[in-house]
């Protein structure tokens, strides 16, 4: 049995795609896995692999005990994607900018969610040949569609209107992911209703804080924040929407695609290169707020093009799905540790 150390705090925040991507690897691996990985969490015993999905301090301290055997790195992000996220003072920018990318130089061997960010970990040399693209996952019995009968019952219960046009976004309110021009859209479709579920995890350092504390205090009547919203009730604004919007400036990979794929919805995002080279397809793709604009009151307007996309998500989520990338984690994990035996870093007999 290969022994795994998991070291994060990434569910200390609320509403982050981080914490939902560890809650979601460690449950499937636990599940999938029982007999092949013992799983350990934030834990100094000795151990075969130690996958560290947060870069907190102690954990950086960590890395140099001979006990944490092959060494792995998890990268939601690089210091400029940082910049458009949160307002870090000055004087400790480049300071922390620094210590991120020594965390990930003390990694054997990254992980990226986002194989845009290869060439630019290699900027900061990091070699290729250290670095492995596994794109995130959901699971379907968590996010799943429901009946027309059952979404109306859901909009009653949440206290929505039961026949109007529904367009959801779920993630942080941040101004990179579009939250003012969902806004604007709100207020250009009347007819329509807009939720926005999430808030802002990292409160007064999210960038644009006070314009968006503002928006969210008085919001057009057609739109509703509800907040962050706990996992296990995320699905049901899911399944209350007609379609997903992302209006997103700069992103990672966002969970809250992958969960609105694998709930049948519709999705449309703003035209970004990482979306083409993960997601190509699969989703409406706009320049820009007008274009959205557009494409919302065509798929409001023919039920034939709500249904192409709705097929497009499903087969997205089939791609992306959790038993597709168990089979991806379990022979990484599995490589892996035959590296670190052959280099001496731990002691795993080939099975």
């Amino acid at each position: 049995m290969l022994k795994i150390d998991m070291f994060s705090t990434a569910t200390k925040i609320k509403g982050q795609g981080v914490g939902s991507a560890y809650t979601e690897l460690v449950r499937m691996l636990t599940e999938k896995f029982p007999q092949q990985f013992e799983i350990e969490i934030n834990k100094y015993n000795r151990t075969d692999l130690s996958h560290y999905h947060t870069i907190d301090p102690m954990f950086y301290l960590s890395t140099f005990s001979k006990k944490r055997g092959r060494k792995i790195g998890y990268v939601h992000f690089l210091p400029e994607t940082l910049d458009a996220s949160l307002t870090i003072p000055g004087p400790f920018r480049k300071l922390f900018y620094k210590y991120v990318i020594a965390f990930y130089k003390r990694m054997d061997e990254i992980v990226v969610v986002n194989p845009t960010f290869i060439p630019k970990l290699e900027n900061y040399g990091i070699k290729r040949d250290k670095i492995t693209y596994i794109p995130n996952f959901v699971s379907e019995n968590e996010f799943h569609s429901v009946n027309n009968v059952e979404k109306k019952n859901l909009r009653k219960q949440y206290h929505f209107d039961e026949q109007k046009f529904t367009v959801i976004c779920t993630g942080q309110v941040q101004t990179r992911k579009g939250v003012l021009d969902f806004a604007k859209l709100a207020r250009q479709n009347p007819d329509f209703q807009f939720i926005w579920v999430g808030g802002f995890s990292f409160g007064a350092m999210t960038a644009g804080y006070e314009e968006l504390k503002q928006l969210v205090n008085h919001p057009p009547v057609n739109l509703v924040f509800p907040g962050i919203v706990d996992r296990d009730k995320l699905v049901d604004y899911y399944d209350m929407a007609d379609v997903f919007l992302l209006p997103s400036f700069n992103e990672l990979f966002p969970m809250s695609v992958l969960e609105a794929f694998s709930c049948g919805l519709p999705v449309v995002l703003r035209n970004l290169d990482l979306y083409k080279k993960i997601i190509g397809g699969y989703y409406i793709s706009a320049d820009d707020e007008t274009q959205m604009n557009s494409d919302l009151k065509k798929l409001a307007s023919s039920p034939d093009l709500i249904q192409k996309f709705v097929k497009k998500s499903q087969e997205a989520s089939t791609y992306y799905s959790e038993n597709h990338l168990a089979e991806i984690w379990y022979k990484f994990y599995t490589e892996q540790a035959e590296i670190g035996r052959v280099k001496g870093q731990i002691n795993v007999k080939k099975k």
